[in-house]
Formats: C-alpha cells, structure tokens, sequence
C-alpha cells in the first residue's frame, strides 16, 4: 500500500522511533497470570512486565473466535465493519502498512490467522504457524512453516488424528504430554524463531515484530518437563451446575451439542467428567501458559542482545479466552468471562510508558491496541477507527477506560444455533442478544461474577435489559456511520 493511501506522520527524526514487539497468544484467559492474583500459574516472566508496565485488567475481545477478533485488532474497527465475523472469512488489510509506509520493518513470526493465511496485510516478511491442530478436511490444504519444521526432522505431527490413536482419548479432554523433541513444541518454535530474527536481522530503523503463539488453544499439550511442576497442583475448578446449564439460550444448548458430537481441536468434550479430569486439563493449560512465558523471557533476552531493550515498546494480549468448562462449554464461541476477557500488559519505560507497576481496571476493548502502537510509532490513526489509542493510560494519572465495550460473532460451522450474537457490558451489566431465534442473557458481573443467574426475563431488571438492548441498537447505527468511509483507501 502506498503512503498516499493512509497518511503515516512519522516524527522528525525517524531512528529515534522505538521498536514495537506485539506479542500474542491464543486463547488465553485473563486469570493466567501470578502477578495479576493467579498465583495457580507460573508467569515469571509476564510479572516482571505488570511489575514495570501497565496492566489492563478489564479488557476484552471484539469477537470470541480468532479471525474476526485479530481482523478487529489489526484494523481498530468492529466484525461487522470488517466483515469478518466468523472463522475463514478472506481479510487483507491492516494498519500494520502504515506502520510499513512509515519506515517500520515490519516482520511476523507465529500465527495471525489471516485468509488467505499468508496475505501479507503490510508485513515485509511472515513466517507463518497456524493452529496446532489442523488435521481436518474442513480446513482448506495448507503447510505452515512449522509443518515444514517437523517434516524435515522426520517428525510425525501430533494432532486429533495421531492422539485418536491413543486408548484414552476420550477421557483426556484434549490434554496431553507433547513427546517430540521441545524444540519442536509449536510454542518453543514460535518463540525461538522470534528470537532468531531479532538476533539475524541487520537491519537499524525501527521494526514492528508480531510474535503469535499457538498455545495456550488446544490440543492442551505441555512437554512433561514443563508439566511437571504441575502435575498435583491444586488449580481453579469450572463454575457449572445443572441450573446454569438448563438455562441457556438455545444457541448455547446447540453450541454444546457441537462440541459433544465433533473432537475439535482433539478436545472430546464430555458431560460426564470427573474432578480430576478437570483439573488435569486446567494443568495442561496452566502448563502451556508457562511454556510461553518463558518464550517471552527469552524474547525479552534477544531485544537485549540486540541493544535495544530501554527504546521498545512489548505488548502482550490474546485473541479470546476459553472455557476450559466453565458453563459446560469447551474453547470460546461464548460471551461469558473465560471466553471474552483476555490479559493486557503494556511494557517499555523507554518508549513511552512512564505508569510503571500500574494496573488500570477500565474498561479496554482489544482493539485499542492498533491505535496504541500507531501512536507510539509516531503515526496518526485514521479517522475512521473505531478502536481508543491506550496512550494516555500508559502514563502517570487518572485514566477512566471505555463506557461501554463491545462483543459480536456470526453463526458458523460450530456456533449455528444463532443467526449472530451481541454482548455490550458496562464493568457491572453484561447483556447478550440473540438473533433467530430471538433470546438474551443478563447478568450482574458485582453480584454474579461467575455468570451463573441469568437476569434477561426477569420483571426487576427489565429497565437495564431495554436499555442495553437499546445501546447495542444506537452502537451499530454510529459505527455505521463513523466508518462509512473506511474501505476507500483499500480500493
């Protein structure tokens, strides 16, 4: 894309412009990290980054499923302004070419969950890994490079169809211990690519490096050295009962029949699971979890070996959360908690983060990242972005976050019990709405954190029902107009 197309407004002296390292997981939840009160996970490394940065403790996704919510983050605009709003639908454009138009090297290592998966969307290079598990053929052919990876050392792929190989399978919920060489683990590949380019790249302005791990998104699959620090750790259980369950909205019942009919992601989903079921599958996740952070250790160790730690900014977020049975359901496709709310760290006292051990406990949209870095980089977010720039809460002061933030996702392959669902929450109400059939959820996130007494029928709480039902109505009618024209530099 050329620089006519958006104006990028680099500052005066462009080699003085820090470096910006996204990092990303995927499907992570926001209770992962010990430094943020989740002391049930190892995060040594995420810790030192909420002791010296900025955490964003309410921050949510835009969608729960990868696609559209990484097509929402990398364009600062809403699913239904994208026009991705569900798994596998085509995005090629991002604000990541402006970066580029504005002198960024800009590089990905791992998974963005692009379609087609290698479009470029502005980056210079991409090495891409996609999902760990793709051993289906509902998923159009495709070799990654980790794929490449394995097969050149002689390594067999694990996936749904080498574990179905197992006695076992269908008691393991999708945990399982990764036998391979570590090295060939998806996570410790993604993570040592990224820091082999930081160390072979020759390049000296500033670069914009994406780092997208597979993991903690099943097959839950920690080598048994990372495991074993947790194999008889006592870990949170899922919040579930008969009650909660029955309630749901026929969208939910379906999306739970999904889940107990197909193996997705090597996940057998059960409904008669036993207390150490669960809490082996949380120990895998928890496990994969750590695996990363010490990925991220290691990046940070490869931004210092490069000499240019103190001027770059590191951001460290996920696409979506999961379950992990919570409410019954398996991975995301929800708008409950574990599924919607996702960590954010903000890190760099050279570049700009002047909040150092802040935690910010307003409301943050995952989206508000684009603007974010855009500004950082000396570059002016276009008009048209629905997404807030996270600046000025990276600085000493009061900082209020978001009134209101947003959720959508479109029926698919998996969620089809509903034409399209909706969530709008204001830190305390979280409301979702259903479209054919027409159905909602309401809950009181102060009195209910665990989302387990749906409000959406009941006479007392009918007034904050009909006004978020209205508020989600007036949001879409002003995005509608805020970004009317926001395709017309893509044209």
């Amino acid at each position: 894309m050329s620089a006519s197309r958006i104006p990028a407004r680099p500052t005066a002296q462009p080699d003085d412009r820090p470096n910006v390292v996204l990092i990303m997981t995927d499907q992570q939840r926001f209770d992962t990290i010990a430094a943020l009160g989740h002391d049930h996970v190892d995060t040594p490394h995420l810790d030192r980054l909420v002791a010296e940065g900025v955490s964003f403790t309410r921050t949510y996704v835009t969608s729960p499923s990868c696609a559209p919510s990484r097509a929402s983050l990398f364009s600062g605009l809403y699913p239904h302004t994208t026009g991705v709003l569900r798994n596998d639908e085509p995005w090629h454009h991002s604000w990541v070419e402006q970066l580029a138009d504005a002198g960024y090297r800009c590089a990905n290592v791992g998974k963005m969950h692009t379609y087609p998966y290698e479009a470029s969307v502005g980056f210079h290079e991409r090495h891409v890994v996609e999902n760990k598990d793709r051993d289906t053929p509902r998923l159009p052919f495709y070799l990654d490079t980790w794929d490449k990876a394995l097969w050149a050392r002689g390594v067999r792929k694990p996936s749904r169809v080498t574990y179905a190989e197992r006695d076992d399978y269908a008691d393991r919920l999708g945990a399982f211990e990764w036998e391979p060489p570590a090295d060939l683990h998806a996570d410790v590949f993604v993570g040592g690519l990224a820091s082999m380019w930081l160390d072979r790249w020759r390049g000296d302005g500033p670069f914009f490096l994406q780092v997208g791990f597979p993991g903690p998104h099943p097959p839950y699959d920690p080598t048994p050295e990372a495991l074993d620090p947790y194999r008889d750790r006592e870990v949170p259980m899922p919040h579930h009962t008969p009650e909660d369950i029955a309630a749901q909205p026929h969208a939910l019942q379906r999306l739970r029949e999904q889940h107990l009919t197909v193996d997705h992601d090597a996940v057998v989903h059960r409904i008669d699971t036993t207390p150490e079921q669960e809490a082996r599958r949380r120990r895998h996740y928890a496990a994969n979890v750590t695996m990363i952070d010490e990925q991220v250790g290691a990046i940070v160790e490869a931004l210092g070996r490069r000499g240019v730690l103190d001027r770059t900014l590191i951001v460290f977020t996920s696409d979506h959360g999961d379950c992990l049975g919570d409410h019954g359901h398996s991975q995301k496709w929800t708008m409950y908690e574990p599924s919607v709310h996702v960590p954010l760290i903000v890190w760099g006292p050279g570049a700009g983060v002047t909040a150092a051990g802040v935690r910010r406990d307003g409301l943050t949209s995952l989206m508000d990242v684009g603007p974010t870095i855009l500004e950082t980089a000396g570059c002016v977010p276009p008009q048209w972005m629905e997404a807030e720039s996270l600046v000025p809460a990276l600085r000493e002061g009061d900082w209020p976050g978001r009134e209101l933030v947003f959720s959508e996702h479109a029926r698919d392959r998996i969620l089809s019990g509903t034409a399209l669902m909706t969530m709008v929450c204001d830190g305390r109400w979280k409301l979702v709405e259903y479209l054919d059939p027409d159905e909602g959820q309401l809950f009181d996130l102060d009195a209910d954190p665990h989302e387990e007494h749906d409000l959406f029928d009941d006479p007392a709480h009918r007034a904050t029902r009909d006004e978020l039902l209205l508020r989600i109505a007036r949001w879409r009618a002003h995005s509608e107009m805020a970004t009317a024209s926001w395709a017309a530099p893509f044209r």
